[in-house]
């Protein structure tokens, strides 16, 4: 697996396109303290600066450690594609009703009632350090590859890993 760091406007489009696109993380709250607290999210938006939004319920576990420490670990996997995403960041509670209401889906009902929700939330994490890997080919090819490379003692290039500076 080769390494490319990105910087800037690449490190931001890249946690865009990967973070959009495999949409669920698992984010770690309460970091600080062990076991830390880690819950699922749907990834809202990823906006023009690489900040990452989601909506939450005010009176949840992640929002009272936020609210205490907030420093976050997002773990994104799409292990059908073997793209993986880890960015350590800062995590912001909003509820400027505006950005809720942009962020909301037909598919959050399921979580709160409907978009004026006094308990919803919006989280902003600004990603301070962020980590990439990106195969070439998809799982079923790097996995042939990785076979061949195990029989032939050859390293197979697998696709790309690297650092994303914002």
């Amino acid at each position: 697996m080769s390494t490319k760091n990105l910087y800037s406007k690449e490190a931001k489009e890249k946690i865009k396109k990967m973070a959009e696109s495999i949409d669920y993380t698992m984010m770690a709250t309460n970091l600080n303290n062990q076991p830390f607290h880690v819950v699922p999210m749907s990834t809202k938006e990823v906006d023009d600066e690489g900040n990452i939004w989601f909506l939450s319920n005010k009176n949840s576990t992640h929002n009272q450690h936020i609210e205490k420490e907030n420093k976050t670990q997002l773990i994104y996997a799409d292990k059908g594609n073997f793209e993986f995403l880890s960015i350590y960041g800062r995590a912001h509670i909003s509820t400027d009703r505006s950005k809720i209401k942009e962020l909301y889906g037909s598919g959050d009902d399921a979580w709160f009632d409907g978009e004026d929700d006094p308990k919803i939330t919006a989280i902003k994490v600004v990603p301070e350090d962020a980590h990439y890997w990106d195969t070439k080919n998809g799982k079923v090819l790097s996995l042939l590859k990785m076979a061949q490379g195990a029989i032939t003692g050859n390293e197979p290039d697998l696709g790309v890993q690297g650092d994303l500076k914002v």
